[in-house]
């Protein structure tokens, strides 16, 4: 999974998140449809990005004009999540945090949030 991940391109992410979305196989139709709405694309640019995914194994073509998504979306999510933090911060979550809270990119209400989860769900102690 992780080499997979690491080679999904934005472009490719987009047929996956219709795949996801659709928790289901999906037929080509469907898939060209809503990315011709979304991203502008013609058929043939939505071919080709489920061909190159096809090859890396990311999508199986079920049958005939059906596709379906072989990694889900929690993988590439923890991947994704994982190759940022080791790229941006040395692997460390805490320093990433920190960051959001330095920028202010985290309201008071994050915070409270993320104690609550960082404290198993406890109250704040005062």
């Amino acid at each position: 999974m992780k080499k997979l991940a690491g080679k999904i391109q934005n472009s490719e992410l987009e047929v996956m998140r219709v795949l996801w979305a659709a928790e289901r196989p999906v037929p080509l139709i469907e898939i060209r449809q809503v990315l011709s709405v979304r991203c502008g694309w013609e058929d043939s640019t939505v071919k080709t990005l489920l061909r190159r995914l096809q090859a890396k194994g990311a999508v199986k073509l079920e049958r005939r004009g059906i596709y379906s998504a072989l990694v889900s979306e929690e993988e590439y999510k923890k991947w994704s999540t994982n190759a940022f933090l080791d790229k941006i911060f040395a692997g460390s979550a805490k320093k990433l945090v920190a960051s959001l809270v330095s920028d202010g990119q985290l309201s008071e209400e994050d915070i409270a949030e993320l104690y609550k989860m960082f404290n198993g769900g406890k109250q704040e102690r005062k």
